[in-house]
């Protein structure tokens, strides 16, 4: 495991910089396996003083309740601040307008929520679970990830990052997003996870659960999907690989009910792990045009 030592070895650095460098930064919070681990990481990082940062989730009132639960727990076990940032509640003030039809989802809607919740609280730099594996987009992404004072990414703007020196310089307005674990594998991930014996919601591991085929993926039969008058439920066994809004968050058929099982099933998988998010199918450059926008 000793590349796993390095790896922790490296973001525990990089979560130190942003201490050091910056005014208010906060955690990205989405209560997935990579967010977990992130905030697992800040934990050690500044043991044993309380975590420095607050978490900040982005609520899309769509979420699976075990996501909220797990959420929940955390924060008082930890003894953090959390943010909530509301949907529902841009979507009433009018900040957003909610989409309609079956493929409606509220994910992209975060975008304006975040932000908004970035300007209300003056972050200066929002440390997120992204690695560089998980999608083209972002493996665009330097560490110290410079965002200008709309909070879009320019992906030609972005500062060098030679012999891991960060510059977290900016002009009033601008902010940063940190990403502590850019160089870690999915693979990486889970190992590590087992490794520290981190604690996971039920999600990913393997349970029963109403749901539906679509579009080449099983989606949870919930109330916010609007499904057609084809599509039949049933009962499979199955898992989340990412934890997302339930409208585009794809179900992994599995057995997997241990990390071990998990570990010898993603060795062996050839779909990516975002292979079954619904909202990165909508275009060629799905993410890339929300990340410039100001998504996570």
């Amino acid at each position: 495991m000793t590349h796993l030592n390095e790896l922790e070895a490296e973001s525990i650095y990089i979560l130190r910089e942003v201490a050091a460098q910056f005014q208010k930064p906060a955690i990205l919070f989405s209560g997935g396996k990579d967010s977990i681990v992130v905030t697992h990481l800040a934990y050690k990082a500044f043991y044993p003083a309380k975590l420095p940062f607050p978490l900040v989730h982005i609520d899309t009132g769509h979420n699976f309740k075990e996501t909220i639960e797990y959420r929940d727990a955390l924060v008082e076990k930890l003894g953090a601040q959390l943010i909530v940032g509301s949907v529902q509640e841009s979507i009433d003030t009018g900040r957003v307008k909610e989409e309609t039809g079956y493929n409606a989802s509220r994910n992209a809607l975060q975008t304006t929520t975040l932000l908004d919740t970035i300007e209300k609280y003056k972050f200066d730099a929002c440390i997120g679970g992204a690695r560089r594996d998980e999608e083209k987009a972002r493996a665009k992404e330097r560490i110290f990830s410079h965002r200008d004072e709309f909070g879009q990414w320019n992906p030609k703007n972005q500062r060098p990052e030679l012999w891991n020196i960060f510059n977290g310089r900016k002009n009033m307005g601008e902010h940063f997003r940190v990403f502590p674990i850019s160089n870690w594998t999915e693979m990486d991930v889970w190992q590590y996870i087992y490794k520290e014996n981190i604690e996971l919601p039920s999600l990913y591991y393997t349970h029963t659960r109403k749901c539906f085929f679509r579009d080449g993926q099983w989606l949870a039969a919930e109330d916010c999907i609007k499904r057609r008058p084809e599509e039949e439920v049933v009962e499979k066994e199955v898992r989340c690989r990412t934890i997302g809004d339930i409208t585009c968050t794809g179900l992994t058929l599995s057995k997997a009910h241990t990390i071990e099982d998990i570990i010898a099933e993603t060795a062996a998988t050839r779909v990516t792990e975002r292979g079954g998010r619904a909202d990165d199918k909508r275009s060629e450059t799905a993410m890339e045009d929300r990340k410039i926008n100001g998504y996570f």
